[in-house]
């Protein structure tokens, strides 16, 4: 089990630290509005309180905030950062749905990347599961499938370890560019939902055969 801070206040925000203390790991909440971080510790009982700006006391920091303002967020932290793992589970989707805004050859995960400090790992995570999905942690009896992509093996084993104590199964697609096809995927069920599937409760997985 482990130390995990959390910025953002969401619903995904919610959703991981529900799951993170049931996994028996230890929660930390941050948000800019402090009435409302705390809030939503007092909402999911055993988290405590972070600062917004300061070192986060987690040694994965998980970035559940919107993506258009994430790599704003990475750089005030600035040094806070050093030493640490960076989760990004944003989407850097255009408004119209029809594509990603993240500049040809790159992905949101590594633009976050260029805003971290020396010394902190960026690991893609979490981006394609729906917030209410990964509340519930399981599909018909099976645990959720959680895609991750990052450049450093050490950083990954730990995302991985975390994604287990959380009743789920880590899937490594490789290094942090395959972060780009990650937010594709989340394009493709945005696109299901708009046009086939009509509800978000699915999740996308692997079934090994052999």
């Amino acid at each position: 089990m482990g130390s995990i801070s959390i910025i953002g206040l969401g619903n995904m925000a919610s959703a991981l630290a529900g799951r993170a203390l049931a996994g028996g790991n230890a929660v930390e909440i941050i948000g800019r509005d402090r009435a409302k971080a705390e809030e939503v510790a007092a909402a999911l009982g055993g988290a405590t309180v972070g600062t917004a700006g300061a070192v986060p006391a987690g040694d994965i920091v998980i970035l559940a905030v919107p993506y258009a303002g994430a790599a704003a967020v990475v750089g005030e932290y600035g040094d806070a950062l050093r030493g640490k793992i960076i989760v990004d589970l944003t989407n850097p989707i255009s408004s119209d749905l029809t594509g990603l805004v993240t500049p040809d050859g790159s992905s949101g995960a590594q633009e976050i990347a260029k805003a971290a400090p020396s010394g902190a790992q960026v690991v893609k995570a979490f981006n394609t599961l729906f917030s209410h999905v990964l509340a519930a942690g399981t599909a018909e009896g099976r645990p959720l499938d959680v895609f991750i992509a990052g450049d450093d093996a050490r950083a990954k084993a730990r995302v991985s370890a975390f994604v287990e104590s959380l009743g789920l199964r880590p899937l490594d697609i490789g290094q942090l560019p395959m972060a780009r096809t990650l937010e594709n995927v989340a394009l493709l069920q945005l696109g299901l939902v708009a046009h086939s599937v009509k509800h978000t409760d699915f999740s996308l997985g692997v079934s090994i055969l052999r």
